[in-house]
């Protein structure tokens, strides 16, 4: 046996009271909203908080950090430590941020780890009331006639609904003017009093709206018909082939974060999410079709987002 001195002792004593532990676990987990309070990425993070917290067995917060996009949150998570203390709950503006930032803080394919995949809801296409609008024809025959007739809502420049409408017009040979908002709130505030033609914003935006006469729908982008919807047509229904626009969330990890931490907390969010009252939830007030995939599910869809949307970023010039 290799005789020790007490110098040796002293050094290889405190080289592991330095060193953390072998598969030691944050005493608290954060999960980063890249958005203000009060939107669908927000009410998702605080409905998995309970079961997270439970299931993994140390305090689990809700921070918000809202900025260019979400870009900000997503960075904010990319550079945190690796060990289940820090993970993203966005939404689906999370694909475009390579696209359309001239300076992204962070490569979201490779800076991030994918965790989940909740689920996702198309978008709806709906007009004022009192517009002569009542298909999607109706609006393409009023800008065929004068260029830029019709005015529609947008939660921003480069969100979905804008980009949804940028092809729907391509495709049509038309010029819609687009009127972007911040937030969800503003668009529907002016649709609704008759200050933009239409509003192209998530099923969970648009379908609250309805039951008080004052706004139509006229098209939804999945490729079937929500059950709430289903008197409304598909874009697909309407013409437009395979075109298909989806809000999506989901659940990110800083890059690194070995498998062993990551499948807890994919557990425990299947888990939160099989719950007949959660499920229900989402079902109800974001129009949600439950997805409940695993990392694999994750980062192949986030492939095909980024790849679809940055085409269209890039050969329509969008600029934020």
């Amino acid at each position: 046996m290799d005789k020790i001195t007490r110098r040796g002792f002293v050094a290889t004593a405190a080289a592991f009271a330095v060193a953390p532990a072998a598969g030691a676990q944050p005493s608290q987990t954060t999960l980063v909203v890249p958005f203000p309070p009060g939107g669908s990425t927000d009410a998702l993070a605080r409905l998995l908080q309970p079961t997270l917290q439970d299931r993994l067995k140390r305090t689990v917060l809700v921070e918000n950090r809202a900025g260019a996009a979400g870009a900000l949150g997503a960075a904010q998570v990319a550079k945190s430590p690796p060990d289940g203390s820090a993970f993203l709950v966005t939404f689906d503006s999370h694909a475009v941020i390579p696209a359309i930032l001239e300076r992204p803080p962070l490569d979201i394919e490779n800076d991030l780890a994918s965790v989940f995949l909740v689920g996702t809801a198309p978008y709806v296409i709906a007009a004022n009331a009192d517009k002569p609008y009542r298909t999607i024809g109706d609006v393409i025959e009023a800008c065929r006639k004068q260029a830029g007739a019709v005015r529609y809502a947008s939660v921003g420049v480069g969100t979905l609904g804008h980009l949804a409408m940028t092809v729907l017009a391509k495709r049509s040979g038309v010029e819609l003017t687009h009127v972007a908002y911040r937030g969800g709130g503003p668009a529907m505030t002016d649709v609704l009093g008759g200050h933009v033609d239409l509003i192209a914003g998530s099923a969970a935006l648009v379908t609250p709206q309805l039951s008080g006469g004052k706004l139509r729908p006229i098209l939804q982008t999945g490729r079937e018909r929500l059950p709430l919807l289903k008197e409304v047509p598909t874009a697909i229904e309407a013409g437009f082939e395979d075109f298909e626009t989806l809000a999506w969330w989901g659940v990110f990890a800083p890059k690194g974060t070995p498998e062993a931490v990551i499948a807890p907390v994919e557990n425990a969010i299947r888990t939160a999410l099989q719950e007949p009252a959660a499920s229900k939830r989402l079902q109800e007030t974001q129009q949600m079709t439950l997805v409940l995939g695993g990392p694999k599910e994750m980062a192949s869809f986030l492939t095909r987002q980024v790849r679809l949307w940055g085409q269209v970023v890039r050969e329509n010039n969008i600029r934020p």
